[in-house]
């Protein structure tokens, strides 16, 4: 594996993003470890609870603008008008992955720090809990241009009206703020996070197995019965249809002319957060 590792312990399959230097993107490599990685710890007599956590300061920015926007830009080299069913088909190989997280019979942990965006929070929504460290932010800012949540899981975590204030202003949601409102469980400080998360999977991996996956199918299945497949199904669809609006033809077409990292931040220094705002300064 090139992406990521795996580590075994007390019953926990430790997932690890390995990709630091990259803020953990997502690429179509990524997305194939990963699944295999989770239908490996899924099917594991000697794994109770698979843990997913990544290497360096961001848990993971997000897809990767350099091969995504390209590849939507050959689309048009090509001459073909846009394949609204070939795009759902693409979108949904990811989403498949990260829904992993949600129908692996075992529960499913998430240690995240630094930037969880994008698609990023398509992913880690997924988990079945999230902790966070203090210094972690979350947001979905494709809401503003280019993108929609795939695995719609904002609602569900946040309610309604919480779920409609973060999507439709795309707004950086900073850990403690994200705790609050109950996207994830709790926080801790950062240099405490391995320690925190991985000790609390070891308490969990106490409970028998068959208690674990009749527990988590008994809590889920509250979320299936509201909807939950019919909202995957048109956030993916709607998320291709957010790329091909002229709004999104022009942000792939901007990107390249003067490169991905500058046409996001001319998306977000209106809004002033995320690499445009004081917290991503104070990083630095």
């Amino acid at each position: 594996m090139k992406t990521l590792r795996t580590e075994t312990e007390a019953g926990v399959r430790s997932i690890v993003l390995a990709r630091p230097d990259e803020y953990n993107t997502i690429t179509p490599a990524l997305r194939d470890e990963l699944g295999a990685a989770i239908d490996e710890a899924d099917a594991d007599p000697a794994v109770r609870v698979i843990l997913l956590r990544a290497e360096g300061p961001a848990f993971c920015a997000g897809y990767g603008l350099d091969w995504s926007t390209e590849a939507q830009a050959g689309e048009a080299k090509r001459g073909r008008v846009w394949d609204s069913v070939a795009d759902l088909r693409m979108i949904s190989r990811f989403v498949d992955t990260y829904m992993k997280l949600w129908y692996a019979a075992k529960p499913t942990i998430a240690a995240v720090q630094g930037w969880c965006i994008g698609g990023g929070t398509d992913m880690v929504l997924c988990a079945d809990i999230i902790i966070a460290a203090e210094g972690a932010s979350f947001g979905y800012p494709p809401s503003r241009v280019w993108g929609t949540p795939t695995t719609a899981m904002w609602v569900y975590r946040l309610g309604l009206e919480r779920a409609k204030r973060y999507l439709l202003t795309g707004d950086e949601i900073p850990a403690p703020e994200a705790a609050r409102v109950g996207l994830v469980l709790e926080t801790v400080a950062d240099d405490r996070l391995p320690e925190h998360a991985l000790a609390f999977a070891r308490r969990m991996a106490q409970v028998p197995t068959s208690q674990l996956v009749m527990l988590k199918l008994l809590c889920n299945q509250t979320a299936e019965n509201m909807g939950l497949s019919s909202s995957r199904t048109l956030g993916s669809l709607f998320d291709g249809i957010a790329r091909h609006t002229q709004e999104g033809l022009d942000f792939v077409a901007r990107a390249r002319a003067v490169g991905f990292r500058q046409v996001v931040r001319e998306r977000d220094d209106p809004f002033g957060d995320y690499g445009s705002g004081p917290r991503s300064k104070r990083r630095r």
